[in-house]
Formats: C-alpha cells, sequence, structure tokens
C-alpha cells in the first residue's frame, strides 16, 4: 500500500487530498493541529486514514510527527509527501508589521522545507513524490497581497531547487497553484484585516482607502471553485507515470497567468485597471 503525508488536513484543499488519496486505497497520514479535526477526518475516512499533529513552525512537533510516520512505516518508504499547511495574509506594504512578513515566511517557506527534510530519507526509500502547495500568487503578485505573493514566490523557488536536487533519486517535485478556491483560508484572511486595519495610523487610510475598501468588499464575495479540484491535481502530481512539474488550477489562475505573460507595463496597465481610483 502506498502512502503519503499531507500537512494542513484539517479543513479545505488539505482535507479534500486527504480523503481523495484515502479513496483511492492509499495510506494517509493526515497532519493536524487540533484532536476534533483528527477525528472528523477519521469519520470520513477508513483506517487507512491516520491522524498526526503537526505544527509547521515548531521543530519539536515536527521532528515528533516524522518518528511517528517513520516508525508507522517500517522498512516501508515513503511515496508522497504533500505540503500544505500555508496561510494568507497581507497589508499595505508602506504601513505593514515587519513581523507580519516573518509569521508568513515561517508558516509558507520555512515550514514546508522543515517538514521536508526529515521525510526526504523515506521518501528517497521509497522513489516517492513531493507536492508543493503553492499559488498563483506565486506567478504573480497584486496590492495588497504582496506579503502572500512573497512567500508564495519564494515557495516556487524552493520547489525548483529541490526538484533538481533530488532528480538522481526519483523523487519529483511538483507545484500546485490554484487560484481563488472555495476554502476556510479566505474568511481567516477577512477577519485578520479586519483586525489588523485598527492599527494603521489614520494617514494608510487617506491614502489608501479606497483600495482597502475594494480589498474588504472582494473577500467578502470570494466564492472559488471547490478544493477538491485542487486535490485532482495533487492526485495526478502522485500518480501520474509522467507528472507536470506545475499545475494551474482555476479559470482566474489561467487568466491571471496569461496577464503575467504580457510586458510588465501592459500588465500593470491591466491590473491598474481593475482597481480603483486612489492617491494621487
Amino acid at each position: 500500500m502506498k502512502s503519503v503525508v499531507i500537512t494542513g488536513a484539517s479543513t479545505g484543499i488539505g482535507r479534500a487530498c486527504a480523503l481523495r488519496m484515502e479513496r483511492a486505497g492509499w495510506r494517509v497520514f493526515a497532519g493536524v493541529r487540533k484532536g476534533a479535526d483528527g477525528a472528523s477526518l477519521r469519520a470520513e475516512a477508513s483506517e487507512r486514514l491516520t491522524p498526526v499533529f503537526v505544527d509547521v513552525t515548531d521543530a519539536t512537533s515536527i521532528a515528533a510527527m516524522a518518528a511517528e510516520v517513520r516508525a508507522a512505516l517500517g522498512d516501508g518508504g515513503l511515496h508522497g509527501l504533500v505540503n500544505n499547511a500555508g496561510m494568507a495574509t497581507g497589508g499595505v506594504l508602506e504601513f505593514v508589521d515587519l513581523n507580519e512578513l516573518r509569521r508568513v515566511l515561517e508558516v509558507n517557506v520555512t515550514g514546508q522545507l522543515a517538514v521536508t527534510q526529515p521525510l526526504i530519507p523515506l521518501l528517497r526509500r521509497g522513489k516517492g513524490r513531493i507536492v508543493m502547495m503553492s499559488s498563483i500568487a506565486g506567478r504573480s503578485s497584486t496590492p495588497l497581497l504582496g506579503l502572500y505573493a512573497a512567500s508564495k514566490h519564494a515557495l516556487e523557488a524552493l520547489t525548483d531547487a529541490l526538484r533538481l536536487e533530488l532528480h538522481p533519486w526519483g523523487i519529483h517535485v511538483s507545484s500546485i497553484q490554484p487560484g481563488t478556491i472555495a476554502t476556510p483560508i479566505w474568511g481567516k484572511a477577512l477577519d485578520f484585516a479586519k483586525d489588523v486595519l485598527p492599527t494603521y495610523p489614520p494617514k494608510a487610510l487617506e491614502l489608501y482607502g479606497p483600495l482597502v475598501e475594494a480589498m474588504f468588499k472582494s473577500l467578502g464575495k470570494t466564492k472559488g471553485i471547490p478544493a477538491e479540484a485542487v486535490a485532482e491535481a495533487v492526485f495526478h502530481a502522485l500518480t501520474a507515470a509522467t507528472p507536470k512539474t506545475r499545475y494551474v488550477v482555476g479559470q482566474d489562475a489561467k487568466v491571471r497567468m496569461w496577464i503575467e505573460r504580457l510586458p510588465d507595463r501592459w500588465r500593470d496597465r491591466v491590473m491598474l485597471g481593475q482597481m480603483p481610483k486612489y492617491g494621487g
């Protein structure tokens, strides 16, 4: 039986991936941070799914998870790792708290490599694959989402380097680049924005008010495609004879990818045309 570790499996994309791989007959180690989330997953799956507790920002937690997986697999190797845990954040770069940048990089970049490192020996033994849950923001940065996009651009760099470094052992590394997906991450981002906005100086809203207001409206209306669409891309990356290096998921992501192919000034003009007038 093939096995896979999936982080951030409590909700959204990670949960959809865990259930998809379990239904495909894989042994799934589903990373969660709360006992209730693990119990909820187990209620929807067979005994092939095992919740494992892991916080990608905590070295002790990661070491314990890796030890648990090693003990469970014995002499067997690991066939897949899906680095899905992550967070969305943003802000006006002129006024953003730099600690927020450090936080998103710790979760979305450092945490991914921290989980990957102790599992590489198991993946080497199983000739497994690694899937990095990136975003179309890994190709395209937009106003107020610069922090999030910076983390995903960095994750793309790690993905490319890992794919080349691990090639001699047949460990393929893919990046999944979804657009807007219907998951709780956007509600969390909206709550975060509501909490952070009052900490900005009055000057911030004086300068960027229409842009910030447009962001609130956009987050409030965010729907997106089902997380299961991303899970299908992950399934292909883990099982296809020739997996893709990058999977762009969602029509909005494909449109963004087309826009990014334009010369920079044209690209900026398209982006600015979708934004409210502010400043000046």
